[in-house]
């Protein structure tokens, strides 16, 4: 079997309208690379007429196409793992099939690759999102480099280039919780960012509402970095030692000026400070504990129900 130069990955989450866009793009800019190529889709769990697109193309591109039909809706970055699992090019580059990424980019990035970087992220240049997506994504980029030590403009941009051992690296991290940008900036030596155009979805609904995305932030966060724990700690620290002077106070005070009641709002406002902090800290902690135990159960990342690929068709 002869082994493609560049493999391109690109997870499938209810994008039947997209699919045929894509097709009449990507395939031609990937001919007009002059190199070989395969493209592998993966199916995480559509319920939509997806599946009956992606095999519509892989009859128009048998020879250079491979489609992963997951059992069930694994996630983004857990499907782009399923595909990182077959990839058999030396150059493997991820996109999403919205086209907001136009596959037209793909030339830049292996450029770049093959000037001796091992990792190259996509930097979503003139957004076009709107202004709430662009505010959380600014917010995310500014607390991951305070609290990890990731060092990306753009962190949620899936244009990105990798040498095929980073990608054998993530696929054989034993993670639960896998993020795919984070784990390749943590595996290279010499990674690297250019700019990358972005367009307005070409069609249907993006599947990131307001909670996945902030889900998906903090998820980065609480998995790559002890740091919130520690800002807690210290937080919880500086209030116990508050805490404790204001009682030292309250009782010279009451020794001086004798028993009030003026005051008995103001203990309830920092009764209430005390207890909303310990909630948050319960929460916090709950999310550590979680992760130990994703991690402890050690269930697969994704389920493949089939594989569809020339002279082979495996359940």
């Amino acid at each position: 079997m002869i082994h493609p130069t560049l493999s391109i990955v690109i997870p499938v989450y209810h994008e039947e309208k997209s699919l045929p866009l894509l097709e009449a793009r990507l395939y031609p800019a990937l001919d007009a690379l002059g190199t070989s190529y395969e493209v592998i889709f993966i199916n995480d769990g559509s319920r939509d007429g997806s599946q009956t697109q992606l095999e519509n193309i892989f009859s128009r591109h048998p020879q250079t196409t491979r489609i992963i039909q997951l059992m069930r809706n694994a996630g983004q970055h857990k499907a782009i793992i399923a595909g990182f699992a077959i990839v058999r090019g030396n150059i493997i580059v991820t996109l999403d099939c919205d086209l907001q990424n136009p596959p037209e980019d793909i030339a830049k990035l292996i450029a770049k690759i093959e000037e001796g970087h091992d990792v190259v992220g996509g930097n979503r240049a003139n957004r076009h999102d709107s202004q709430w997506r662009k505010s959380i994504s600014q917010i995310s980029n500014v607390l991951r480099e305070r609290i990890t030590n990731m060092r990306m403009k753009d962190q949620g941009c899936m244009l990105r280039a990798y040498r095929r051992h980073i990608v054998d690296l993530i696929v054989a991290s034993p993670e639960a919780t896998p993020y795919i940008p984070e784990l390749s900036w943590y595996f290279a030596a010499n990674p690297a960012e250019i700019d990358v155009a972005h367009e307005e979805r070409a069609a249907g609904t993006s599947t990131y509402n307001l909670y996945r995305l902030l889900r998906l932030n903090f998820d980065l966060m609480t998995s790559s970095s002890l740091v919130p724990l520690q800002l807690f700690t210290l937080a919880g620290m500086l209030l116990s030692a508050a805490s404790t002077l204001l009682v030292v106070y309250l009782g010279l005070r009451r020794l001086i000026i004798g028993p009030e009641a003026e005051g008995l709002f103001t203990l309830f406002a920092i009764l209430f400070l005390l207890v909303s902090v310990a909630i948050t800290g319960l929460g916090l902690i709950g999310e550590y504990v979680g992760r130990i135990y994703l991690e402890v159960r050690r269930r697969p990342h994704y389920v493949v129900k089939n594989i569809l690929e020339h002279g082979n068709q495996a359940p």
